[in-house]
């Protein structure tokens, strides 16, 4: 009897150690599986937050560009053509210190953001193009240039909400 009690001690011995080894497996596994997870969640929350100040920093920036656009057009109507003139070539100094903000932060979108809001970026910044034109045309003099700058408007503003619709749908693709 002596014997059979030596093995059930043995057996029940060996069975709680491999319990045990078992058991400190499966929470290895288990820690480990958080922990990744727990990574890959402040990941995608640090990406989506770079994303979202880069998107921004480009609405921002269009914002301000939108809003020298009015004054160019306020300014168009200015009856001293003297006065005219400085007003119209002060605000393209001023587009022109904006712009350079613009690109940078394209350049940011570029680097940080989804691919299709980079392409959007771009070609907000694109759109600038006929604006720049139509303003220089105005300083020089030329017929029909003011109702062309007015006329640059809504294609800039098209680019901008097209911006805003692409960054919105890729900061909502990073949260899932």
């Amino acid at each position: 009897m002596g014997d059979s009690t030596l093995w059930v001690a043995a057996l029940t011995a060996g069975t709680a150690v491999l319990a045990s080894w078992v058991t400190s497996r499966g929470t290895y596994r288990a820690a480990r599986i958080q922990a990744d997870v727990a990574s890959a969640t402040v990941q995608a929350d640090r990406l989506r937050a770079t994303r979202r100040s880069a998107y921004v920093d480009v609405i921002e920036q269009a914002q301000r560009m939108g809003d020298l656009y009015w004054k160019v057009t306020d300014a168009d109507q200015i009856q001293d053509p003297d006065e005219r003139l400085t007003a119209l070539k002060d605000l393209r100094i001023r587009l022109q210190g904006e712009y350079a903000v613009l690109r940078q932060r394209v350049w940011v979108v570029d680097l940080e953001g989804s691919a299709e809001a980079a392409s959007a970026a771009d070609r907000l910044r694109l759109a600038t193009g006929d604006n720049w034109r139509a303003l220089r045309a105005m300083i020089e003099g030329e017929e029909g240039a003011g109702e062309r700058f007015s006329d640059c408007y809504r294609p800039f503003w098209e680019s901008v909400v097209n911006f805003v619709d692409l960054a919105r749908t890729a900061l909502h693709e990073t949260r899932t």
